[in-house]
């Protein structure tokens, strides 16, 4: 556990095991992978050991955009908020174009605020509060020096909701830190540190994302936000879920007994 896998291995075009990152090998009959497809095939998996669609899709689907994550707790409580909160900056279009196509860091944003006390006081001491705050940014493909930028974009971020939804929020922080596309990239392995795998592109959605079933060796299966049916938790679920119908095993059998 807790070891990076470094390929899959196959015999006769079938997924066989695992080589992990100390050269260490563990065998199985099949094998779930939960990795971005996109390092899958571009990295665990040799170009003979894929099909041509697998291929053509790792070389050509765009990537998702990249996500700065702040994590904070707060030794007051905020009531007022909901769980989730939605905040929308001025700026609509040019501020996706900026995150798209950019190669820098906008000057302004757009949040998810998510604040799970509102809903299950645990996540807390008592009259505290826990957060995290969510703003899109470009991926590592915008060159963006994150060592540099997370920290003041960290400030901003705070100084933002002290003024326009968390007063005080500066005096009563306790504890925070945060995630950029760095981490997405190091410790998830997401190709450019996208912060939802392949964009939901119409010709990357449904049918056209990476298949559930592995595009090339057989007894190999793929779940997460890169496969279909998306991202997204929901989708991410549901992509668990096809197994249901793809896994031999699975299909052939109660695995939950409601005896």
């Amino acid at each position: 556990l807790n070891t990076t896998v470094d390929k899959i291995l196959i015999e006769d075009k079938r997924a066989r095991g695992v080589q992990l990152e100390n050269g260490s090998e563990i065998k199985a009959d099949l094998i779930v992978a939960n990795v971005d497809p996109k390092y899958l095939y571009g990295h665990m998996l040799e170009p003979s050991e894929q099909t041509w669609a697998a291929r053509k899709k790792n070389q050509h689907h765009a990537l998702s955009m990249g996500l700065f994550v702040l994590f904070f707790g707060t030794n007051k409580e905020y009531p007022e908020i909901a769980h989730h909160t939605i905040w929308l900056g001025q700026r609509y279009r040019e501020l996706l174009d900026e995150i798209f196509k950019g190669k820098s860091l906008p000057e302004d944003f757009s949040l998810y605020l998510h604040r799970p006390t509102a809903t299950d006081p645990s996540f807390a001491p008592e009259g505290c509060d826990s957060f995290y705050v969510l703003a899109p940014v470009p991926n590592l493909n915008a060159g963006i020096d994150w060592e540099t930028q997370g920290p003041l974009l960290r400030r901003r971020i705070i100084e933002s909701l002290s003024e326009n939804m968390l007063p005080g929020l500066e005096q009563n922080l306790v504890t925070d830190f945060y995630m950029t596309p760095e981490d997405f990239k190091k410790d998830y392995l997401s190709v450019g540190g996208a912060g939802f795998s392949v964009a939901p592109l119409f010709n990357q959605s449904a049918w056209f994302r990476f298949h559930n079933r592995a595009e090339g060796p057989k007894n190999l299966y793929l779940v997460g936000a890169g496969t279909h049916p998306g991202a997204g938790l929901p989708g991410v679920v549901s992509s668990a879920k096809v197994l249901d119908r793809l896994v031999p095993e699975v299909a052939s059998s109660t695995v939950f007994s409601t005896a």
